[in-house]
């Protein structure tokens, strides 16, 4: 059996990292990407295998880096993750004041550059009857002060993943919602507030896996992490029905 192999953009910090980490220790390959090389490269090295891993430094948004992500992973891939985002400015402005220049970079790296990616990799993808897990996030759905741009973006990829999911079947292409995180762009939203009372990234890590090992419907899903004590409950809904629950150590 081959050993399978993911790609997962915005690999050095936040979920990225944590989902890196853990298909790492299954034994999986991975190729992975982030802008801040040194953070890349730091990252790599701290994980369980890092002679399974290619690291590409670059952005989501550079057609160049996409075609190099896409020669990394050659003819066969299991799993694209497009986890990289961009929050846009911080703190958050109104909508009306969200300059055109901050809005056309949000949907580079949030819509433009998934769905090109996923192009890229198509053949390899088809090849292996791979999974699509894209970043989504409650944004999309619900309308919040402040956050206009970035979840106008994740609303579009979570329509692109839909589409996706109906015209190639024999993929499965999830949009995930991983509900709030304590993460350094969850930071950057509530600039200068506490937020250490959000799930770490890692509790979120079992609800995707589930995703990924399983065999579930194309569509779209909220991962529901609850940390109380030393473990993590993870509920994985997709259309309003609990398809999974698993509990997992929160600091796997």
């Amino acid at each position: 059996m081959d050993t399978p192999l993911a790609v997962v953009t915005g690999a050095s910090r936040g979920l990225g990292r944590a989902l890196a980490g853990a298909l790492n220790e299954r034994g999986w390959r991975l190729v992975v990407d982030g802008r801040d090389g040194d953070r890349l490269a730091a990252t790599v090295a701290a994980l369980p295998q890092p002679a399974l891993v290619t690291a590409v430094r670059g952005d989501v948004a550079d057609p160049a880096h996409r075609a190099a992500l896409a020669a990394a992973a050659g003819g066969r891939l299991d799993l694209l993750v497009n986890n990289a985002s961009e929050l846009g400015p911080s703190p958050l402005p109104p909508l009306v004041a969200l300059h055109c220049d901050d809005l056309e970079r949000i949907l580079a790296v949030n819509v433009v550059a998934p769905l090109a990616l996923t192009a890229a990799l198509l053949p390899a993808l088809v090849s292996a009857r791979g999974r699509i897990v894209n970043v989504s996030s409650d944004a999309a759905v619900e309308a919040y002060e402040g956050w206009g741009g970035y979840g106008a973006s994740k609303a579009a990829l979570d329509q692109l993943t839909a589409v996706l999911g109906v015209e190639h079947p024999e993929l499965r292409c999830y949009a995930v919602d991983p509900g709030d995180m304590a993460t350094d762009m969850h930071q950057a939203a509530f600039p200068g507030e506490d937020i250490s009372d959000r799930p770490a990234p890692e509790t979120v890590v079992p609800g995707l896996l589930a995703l990924i090992d399983g065999d579930l419907p194309s569509g779209r899903y909220r991962i529901l992490a609850s940390v109380q004590g030393p473990t993590a409950s993870v509920r994985v809904v997709g259309g309003g029905e609990v398809l999974s629950v698993i509990v997992a150590g929160a600091a796997r």
